[in-house]
């Protein structure tokens, strides 16, 4: 996490391309989620706690953590793809994780689930894939959306609707 974390917060865009697997995504990508709901209101100044003491770390948050979203307003692209089911319920479920942390889907065109070689030998998956170029295409759209979006809203011209509201649940 010390090196992927500083790439999210420096990004101005995220794509995620994840199979499935067990209905699931993948147990690295998990742990992944896990670190990253816990860094997005993160302590940005470590000292306050005096390094892992769970004790002071509670009475911060007690005090009136305001909770900082280190990671808003960073745009993001998912693209899902199993051999089996599953694959539309993990697509669903990562755009809810990141939006949930103020996240923004980059486009419609961004977020796309497949089955690659339904049903179909997992040894054989990679010949599948190289053979459905309407694929290939929805992977390289879902990319291509995410830079639009990026340049868009590097050069101001990206509207987010509800930009400045307060949450009236924080965390």
């Amino acid at each position: 996490m010390n090196e992927i974390y500083p790439m999210w917060v420096e990004a101005h865009g995220i794509m995620i391309v994840t199979p499935v697997h067990w209905y699931q995504a993948p147990s690295s990508l998990k742990l992944m989620i896990d670190r990253l709901v816990c860094a997005d209101g993160g302590n940005p100044d470590p000292t306050s706690t005096h390094g892992k003491h769970a004790d002071q770390a509670k009475q911060l948050e007690m005090n009136g953590w305001p909770y900082p979203r280190h990671l808003e307003g960073r745009l993001f692209s998912v693209v899902v793809h199993g051999d089996t089911e599953g694959g539309e319920d993990v697509r669903r479920n990562l755009p809810d994780w990141l939006r949930s942390m103020d996240l923004i889907p980059a486009g419609p065109l961004a977020e796309v689930d497949r089955h690659i070689g339904y049903w179909e030998p997992y040894a054989t998956s990679h010949v599948n894939y190289e053979k459905d170029e309407a694929m290939q295409e929805e992977v390289r759209n879902a990319a291509r959306t995410l830079c639009e979006a990026a340049t868009a809203k590097r050069q101001g011209r990206q509207i987010a609707a509800g930009a400045g509201l307060r949450q009236p649940r924080q965390k």
